[in-house]
C-alpha cells in the first residue's frame, strides 16, 4: 500500500486515504474527488466485498460494507457490484436490498448478463444459454468418468455452474488437472471456463465484467471510475478500465490483496487487505467527498 497523503477539504474526523502508488491511478483519485457526482464504484462482491469462505452459499458482505456503501452511494453518481454471481444471490448475501443510501444501486449478475436495481427491486435479464442445461446433464457423470479428487464439487448458479476444488486434499492439483477436460466439456456445448480462486466456472461467452463495466460507464457518462476486485475474473474489469483511461476517462485500479492471486496486485494503482482493506478505503472515500 501506498503512504497517506493530505487531500485539499478533508472532514476534520476523516481517515486518512492511501496513495495509489501509479501516476495514473493518483490522477484517477484526484479526480474523484474534485467531482464525486460523476464518479462511478465499481466493486467486485466474492473477495472484495465479501471474504472468501469453503462453500459459497455461507459468503456474506463484511459486516461494515454496507454502512460504507450507504454513507458513499450518495456522494458519487452510482454505486455498482460486478459479479459472477446471480443478481439475486448477490442482493441477499450482501443485504443491499432496502437500505436507505443505497436507493439507486445496481448490481449486475452474472457479468452482467442480469441487472438488479435497488430503485425497483427487481432483476431483469435474458434467456438462459442451453449450453448450461446440457452441461448441468452431463457434468455430474463427467467429473466421476475422470476420476475428479474427493472434495470436488458444483455449484449450481442458474445461468452457469461452477467446480470447486478448495475442498480438495490437494486443491491447486485438482484445479490444474480439471481445467482442461472442463474447457473441453464446455466448448462441446458453446460455453467457456472461466477460472478463479480453486473454482472453474462454466458459462456462456460474450458477457465479462470488462463488457459489463464499459457498457455501464458509458451509458452513464462517468467522470471517473473507481474498480476493485481480487480475482482472474476482475482481469477483464481491469483492461476495460485501462481502455478508458487511454480514451481520457480517469480511474483507479483496486486490488483486493489476496496471496493466491497476484495478476490483479502486480496491475492494481492500490493494494488494500482483502474485503476489509476495501470497505476502509470506502469509508474514506466517502469522509474526504
Amino acid at each position: 500500500m501506498g503512504h497517506d497523503t493530505d487531500p485539499t477539504n478533508p472532514a476534520p474526523d476523516a481517515p486518512a486515504l492511501p496513495t495509489p502508488v501509479t501516476r495514473a491511478g493518483r490522477d484517477g483519485l484526484a479526480a474523484l474527488l474534485a467531482r464525486p457526482e460523476r464518479a462511478v464504484i465499481a466493486l467486485d462482491f466474492d473477495g472484495t466485498l465479501a471474504p472468501i469462505v469453503p462453500d459459497p452459499d455461507r459468503a456474506r458482505a463484511h459486516p461494515d460494507a454496507v454502512l460504507a456503501l450507504a454513507a458513499l452511494a450518495p456522494k458519487v453518481a452510482a454505486v455498482v457490484v460486478v459479479t459472477g454471481r446471480p443478481a439475486g444471490v448477490a442482493v441477499r448475501h450482501g443485504g443491499f436490498a432496502g437500505v436507505a443510501g443505497l436507493d439507486h444501486l445496481v448490481v449486475l449478475g452474472h457479468y452482467g448478463a442480469e441487472r438488479w436495481d435497488a430503485a425497483t427491486a427487481t432483476v431483469t435479464a435474458p434467456a438462459p444459454h442451453p449450453g448450461v442445461a446440457a452441461v448441468r446433464a452431463e457434468l455430474p457423470g463427467f467429473l466421476d468418468r475422470i476420476g475428479a479428487w474427493h472434495g470436488t464439487w458444483i455449484e449450481e448458479k442458474g445461468r452457469s455452474l461452477a467446480v470447486h476444488t478448495r475442498r480438495a486434499q490437494d486443491p491447486q492439483a485438482a484445479f490444474d488437472a480439471l481445467r482442461g477436460p472442463l474447457a473441453d466439456l464446455a466448448a462441446r456445448h458453446g460455453l467457456i471456463v472461466e477460472p478463479g480462486r480453486m473454482v472453474l466456472e462454466l458459462r456462456p461467452p460474450g458477457m465479462d465484467k470488462g463488457v459489463a463495466l464499459l457498457e455501464y460507464v458509458r451509458d452513464l457518462g462517468a467522470g471517473s471510475v473507481l474498480y476493485a476486485g481480487d480475482d482472474l475474473g476482475d482481469l477483464p474489469a481491469f483492461t476495460a478500465l485501462d481502455k478508458l483511461r487511454s480514451d481520457g476517462l480517469p480511474g483507479v485500479l483496486v486490488c483486493s490483496g489476496s496471496t493466491e492471486v497476484t495478476e490483479l496486485s502486480d496491475r492494481a494503482d492500490l493494494v488494500v487487505p482483502g474485503p476489509a482493506g476495501v470497505v476502509q478505503l470506502l469509508g474514506a472515500l466517502a469522509a474526504h467527498m
